[in-house]
């Protein structure tokens, strides 16, 4: 599959550091609040439920690394209460991309394409947002736009703190695997990462896309306070995600922050880290 992949195009104009390191041990910490999160989205639902229906065109939603289709139920149940055909990846635990995977997400896209004479929208969180920018890169003509959820998709593989169990439940080096890739070129479809300065796994700068790294220029991040492991439970992901995928096919506009959403969605463009509610 790899013969497929894009070449390498110019450097990004957002410096990459080569020494980032993971997420330190007080945003690791912050991972336990994940429950919350489940929670809050549990009381947000009213609200939630508010959002435009979507049209019913099939959404894939692949897992992350360790991760099963039962970490997915959540979310996918919601796009399903939302009016979307909500489909599990269907390849058991994610460990890795070896062994065929990769060309199995390609043939589901299709299958899915084919079977419903509409173009497919991917969801992928963390490692499982590789498989959905990778396989639009090779199926755009089936994709109707990607969204990641805290996908390490740019900066050193090891800047997070899931490389080692990457490497054990894959069997395989990681320097290895993403050497193959161009993991950084956003595919040729609408694409948005969604990430958070307080992840405790991956390092937020490996979520974010860079504008010169993006085909046609429809690519965007959208930051959110947010653990990993709550990314496809949390009341702020469910409601971008909500307002991504209702977009009338084709008319894909950037993710609207002005006004009250201000005090809910970061400025990507802002130095510190630590989130907004810890201001005084």
């Amino acid at each position: 599959m790899q013969d497929h992949i894009s070449a390498a195009s110019a450097h990004s104009h957002v410096p990459r550091d080569p020494k980032l390191r993971a997420p330190g041990a007080l945003r690791l910490a912050l991972e336990a609040r994940m429950p919350w999160e489940l929670w809050s989205s549990l009381l947000a639902l009213p609200f939630l439920n508010t959002m435009p229906r979507g049209d019913g065109h099939s959404v894939i939603v692949f897992p992350g690394l360790a991760a099963s289709d039962l970490s997915t139920a959540p979310l996918r149940r919601y796009l399903r209460d939302r009016g979307y055909d909500a489909r599990a990846w269907e390849q058991g635990r994610n460990l890795g991309p070896g062994n065929g995977v990769l060309e199995a997400c390609l043939d589901k896209v299709r299958q899915t394409r084919a079977e419903t004479g509409r173009k497919v929208s991917l969801i992928g969180w963390s490692l499982g947002g590789i498989y959905a920018r990778e396989t639009a890169k090779l199926a755009a003509a089936d994709v109707r736009q990607v969204i990641t959820l805290g996908t390490p998709f740019a900066g050193p593989p090891k800047a997070t703190n899931a490389w080692q169990v990457y490497e054990l439940a894959s069997g395989e080096k990681v320097d290895d695997r993403v050497s193959h890739y161009d993991l950084a070129t956003a595919p040729p479809v609408p694409t948005t990462s969604i990430y958070s300065r307080t992840d405790g796994i991956v390092a937020w700068q490996c979520s974010v896309q860079a504008p010169d790294r993006a085909p046609g220029g429809q690519s965007e991040n959208i930051e959110v306070e947010a653990s990993h492991v709550g990314l496809g439970v949390n009341p702020l992901v469910l409601y971008a995600l909500a307002d991504r995928l209702a977009q009338p096919e084709g008319q894909w506009v950037p993710f609207d922050t002005t006004g009250v959403k201000r005090l809910f969605f970061g400025n990507p463009a802002r130095a510190d880290w630590f989130p907004k509610s810890f201001l005084v």
